[in-house]
């Protein structure tokens, strides 16, 4: 419910000197628009040099591989940052890249835990991803120009998962990098007009977490994962 919206537009209106238009849609049509443009004309591989510029000054490493390597260097990659607990998404893609072998019977024998997301498991799903040391998802969409991996959350894919663990590890594969944040909201908006059903919680993760105060002091870690991997597998 909306509270004294009509009088209040009209005051708006009135400080700047002019009637409240409630009849015509204002047309939007501005003369540069930058964010179309920018990085547009670059090719997969450029995108993913720029990327991974990017990934240097987030704190953030980028590591790239094939999906036929792709199990051995997760393996590789979550035993450098010191093994399980691991908490991951309830995910197809997981078996899609070859992953289910390494998941349920490699990790399992090797008494590394995972505990995957399942929304029939309520808040232990919260306890479990708390006490990880580390937490994988896919990235939806990739943003080159800032290093965000773009989350679509759902009932198997808790948001959690990437914000509660010690470190994070997203799995990118390179068909998701787009140039910036205008082509990830074209998209989504292109999937809301189609008709898709979009998830309410669209998470934006940018690296580790990083904290500034007044003087710009940087801290890493002071209110998620203290490191972050992202593993580019080519899926083209």
């Amino acid at each position: 419910m909306i509270h004294h919206r009509d009088s209040f537009l009209t005051n708006v209106a009135r400080q700047l000197g002019r009637s409240r238009n409630t009849n015509v849609k204002p047309e939007r049509n501005w003369q540069f628009r930058p964010q179309d443009k920018t990085l547009t004309d670059k090719t997969p591989n450029e995108l993913l040099a720029v990327l991974r510029d990017q990934c240097q000054l987030i704190h953030t490493e980028l590591i790239e591989t094939t999906g036929e390597k792709l199990a051995g260097v997760l393996e590789s990659t979550v035993n450098l940052y010191g093994g399980g607990p691991i908490s991951i998404w309830q995910d197809a893609r997981f078996e899609e890249f070859g992953l289910g072998g390494l998941i349920n019977s490699t990790w399992p024998e090797q008494k590394v835990e995972v505990n995957e997301w399942n929304a029939a498991r309520g808040r232990k799903n919260i306890a479990d991803a708390e006490r990880a040391n580390i937490g994988i998802t896919f990235s939806d969409m990739t943003l080159a120009e800032s290093g965000t991996v773009v989350l679509f959350s759902s009932s198997g894919k808790g948001r959690s998962v990437s914000l509660l663990p010690r470190s994070y590890i997203a799995i990118i594969p390179k068909s998701t990098i787009v140039p910036r944040m205008t082509q990830a909201a074209q998209e989504i908006s292109r999937r809301v007009q189609a008709g898709e059903t979009i998830p309410s919680c669209i998470n934006f993760v940018t690296g580790p977490s990083n904290s500034a105060d007044i003087e710009m002091n940087l801290v890493v870690g002071v209110h998620g994962p203290v490191k972050a991997a992202y593993i580019v597998v080519e899926d083209r």
